[in-house]
């Protein structure tokens, strides 16, 4: 390795104990650290529990200037930066539910240049107030790291439009600071197959990139797929897996709000401890359900995936997908949940039987996933023709409601470029067809039907194939059986 940056790596391993109290780093975080020191873009993919956030958090630590965490959800950044704050460190979050005092003494240490790091969403880092100090001249910003970049590929084009506009974020910075300065920006996810990878450098504009990746195969984690003939069926093999092991940590998946809630209802009905965990439910709520699992109040919680992205418990002895997800890569995060202490742990899914006459539940599923991503994208198509060629994304929003969506649909199909985060020019011919979510839907159908080694298949899927040659885990049920 060669380390041509200022801080010298004694310097560098002395604060990595200083700060965190371990003796020396795990392959890749060395390197990892070095490459964000020396300000390369990076694009980082290992799996959940591999120790990602001190990569980034160090470098920034070490530097002088502010480096900014993008990041998807609340829980998220509030667990880094309590951790942060715990260690002594110059951190600070801004999101929507603070309270406005806190909001503005986190506004005035940016002003007055007293963070290292800085966590915000998409949507408030492109938000006035934020923005409008981001660009001052004297505000030194040294990296931009996006923390769980899959986001960007599963969401960003509907559930989470800003994610599209991100690539324009360093240009528009850039022009509001002295002449030769450097903003690196560094992606960080535990699942990215090859498609997602080159969609995460090509939005976010990275250059020369280094890429790190880890294989997600985790020997501890055994996955099985169960079929399902009846609805009862479900309801049964659930509380079976369960009352087989009483008081172990778990997780349950399920897909929509209201399954997470009429499940939760009827397992509490049932006798059980449990909770019910999705995005609508108030901040208040969710830290609650989220502090009684991680307490051990309650043994497992009834949860969309809205819930567990950085939430770090390493004793889960299981998780269950009571509905398979809908993309690989959001199962393989989802599963990355269990067993991060090393020790053996469960992933099971329960899928309805393949012809869907007697458990209808998962087609439908499915169909429904199918029919709201080809509507959203014939929208998009028919809202080219009315909005105009050049605007400014608010006052865009402002007149056509659903705008926010298409615009992010027709930057995937190349259609449109962002001139900076705010401003858009739509180019008309469509220059490819992007790689759909419904192709990737396809994918995690083959997974859940294939009856070869289930580790092989996801390392396959990753893009890990010379891994994967000749492959046996002989641990999950495939190849069990």
């Amino acid at each position: 390795m060669n380390y041509h940056h200022q801080k010298s790596w004694q310097e560098v391993r002395a604060a990595f104990q200083k700060i965190w109290g371990y003796e020396d780093f795990r392959p890749p975080q060395g390197e990892i650290v070095n490459s964000l020191l020396s300000q390369q873009d990076a694009l980082i993919i290992m799996p959940t529990g591999g120790g990602k956030s001190i990569c980034f958090q160090l470098p920034a630590l070490l530097q002088t200037g502010l480096t900014l965490v993008i990041s998807p959800l609340v829980a998220l950044m509030e667990n880094q930066v309590q951790e942060l704050l715990q260690r002594q460190q110059k951190a600070a979050l801004l999101h929507s539910e603070l309270p406005s005092f806190q909001r503005r003494a986190t506004l005035q240490a940016l002003e007055k240049q007293q963070l290292r790091l800085l966590y915000l969403s998409p949507e408030t880092l492109l938000s006035p107030p934020v923005w409008e100090r981001l660009t001052q001249p004297q505000l030194q910003i040294n990296g931009l790291i996006l923390d769980e970049a899959h986001c960007l590929v599963q969401w960003g084009e509907t559930f989470r439009p800003t994610y599209r506009r991100l690539g324009a974020v360093r240009p528009a910075l850039l022009k509001h600071k002295p002449p030769g300065t450097k903003i690196s920006i560094a992606a960080f996810t535990a699942t990215a197959d090859p498609l997602a990878q080159k969609t995460i450098q090509t939005v976010l504009q990275l250059q020369q990139t280094e890429i790190f990746r880890l294989n997600p195969y985790r020997p501890n984690l055994h996955p099985t797929v169960r079929i399902i003939w009846t609805p009862r069926g479900r309801k049964q093999q659930l509380i079976k897996f369960i009352q087989n092991r009483p008081q172990q940590a778990g997780l349950i998946y399920v897909r929509t709000r209201r399954d997470s809630e009429s499940l939760a209802a009827w397992l509490t009905q049932m006798g059980y401890k449990t909770a019910s965990y999705h995005a609508g439910l108030g901040a208040t709520e969710r830290r609650a359900v989220e502090a009684s699992w991680l307490g051990g109040k309650i043994p497992f919680v009834v949860c969309t995936c809205a819930f567990g992205m950085g939430i770090n418990k390493p004793d889960v002895r299981w998780v269950i997908h009571y509905h398979a997800p809908h993309l690989l890569s959001e199962y393989v995060q989802e599963i990355g949940r269990a067993g991060r202490d090393g020790k053996p742990a469960e992933a099971l899914t329960l899928v309805s039987e393949p012809t869907g006459w007697l458990d209808p539940d998962d087609k439908q599923r499915q169909q429904f996933f199918q029919d709201q991503m080809r509507s959203q994208q014939q929208k998009a198509q028919q809202l080219i023709k009315k909005l105009p060629h050049q605007g400014e994304v608010n006052a865009i929003t402002k007149q056509f409601p659903d705008s926010a969506v298409a615009l992010a649909l027709l930057h995937s199909t190349g259609q449109l470029t962002w001139l900076d985060p705010f401003h858009y020019k739509i180019e008309h011919k469509a220059k490819h067809q992007p790689p759909t979510q419904l192709q990737a839907a396809q994918q995690m159908t083959q997974y859940l039907t294939t009856k070869q080694c289930r580790w092989q298949f996801l390392l396959n899927a990753f893009g890990f194939d010379k891994e994967a040659t000749n492959w046996r885990c002989g641990h999950c049920d495939n190849c069990r059986n």
